[in-house]
């Protein structure tokens, strides 16, 4: 009786252990929907009972939630810590500028690791994406190529296999996404050379698909740099714009100067 107890308890430890190891890496990520607890059993080849003890254990390290229905989720409190707070405090032309700092800094590091570490499947990945983003140029569709240049910078954040890299960024990921598009967006609409992103995009691409490590930082660490410059002529362009507009308006908050009473 007690080796048939241990062995579905070992299973749903290990079962346990490979979702979590999934959350942990970044393939499962907050929100997502498992398959049904049939779907799931028949994929992982193993029982419902072992299976439901597994969920349960990951539903009590906060790991995953049920919804009324009983299916389960990733968690959305998985590094909702660090990333609600920050998104109000980002919020502001001067706070994004701060984020692409940030971002020069890691995305050289991401690229040198990605050049160094990534998988056949990553490398697959990376690609897709890229050429997703050529595509968008081709098609000049703005909304796409800030999209699809997201998109890029998480693949290479993924192929880094650096795990506190990818959790400290994907904890950031609504801030991100929203500082990636709306640069890019700001950045493509306001550059004299439109496609002088994609060709520091492709730099970065070609060094991570050459494995070379130093070069894939320098090409990120330049593209952020440039981004960064570029963002801070915009923003210190509307600055100007903004205060040329309260100037003329101030006469909405100026009263009329009296008028002087007939001298008798």
């Amino acid at each position: 009786m007690n080796s048939l107890s241990i062995k579905p308890a070992k299973l749903a430890d290990a079962i346990a252990d490979h979702i979590q190891q999934l959350i942990l890496e970044g393939a499962l990520q907050p929100g997502e929907r498992l398959l049904s607890e049939r779907e799931l059993s028949a994929k992982l080849d193993v029982s419902r009972p072992s299976l439901r003890d597994a969920l349960d254990k990951l539903i009590g390290l906060g790991l995953l939630t049920t919804d009324a229905q009983g299916v389960a989720y990733v968690s959305k409190d998985v590094g909702r810590t660090l990333r609600d707070p920050l998104v109000l405090l980002m919020d502001t032309p001067e706070a994004r500028i701060d984020v692409m700092e940030l971002r020069s800094v890691v995305e050289a590091a991401a690229a040198g690791y990605a050049a160094e570490r990534a998988s056949d499947v990553d490398r697959d990945v990376i690609r897709a994406r890229f050429e997703a983003m050529l595509e968008a140029h081709r098609a000049q569709d703005v909304e796409q190529i800030a999209k699809s240049d997201a998109e890029f910078h998480f693949a290479i954040y993924e192929a880094s296999h650096n795990l506190m890299m990818l959790h400290f960024m994907r904890s950031l990921e609504t801030i991100l996404r929203s500082n990636v598009y709306l640069n890019r967006k700001n950045l493509y609409e306001h550059r004299t050379q439109k496609e002088s992103q994609l060709q520091e995009h492709q730099a970065i691409f070609e060094a991570i698909m050459a494995r070379d490590p130093v070069a894939a930082q320098e090409a990120a660490r330049s593209h952020m740099i440039t981004a960064l410059k570029t963002q801070q002529e915009i923003h210190e362009a509307e600055k100007r714009l903004e205060a040329s507009i309260r100037r003329l308006a101030r006469s909405d908050l100026v009263a009329p100067p009296k008028k002087r009473s007939p001298q008798l």
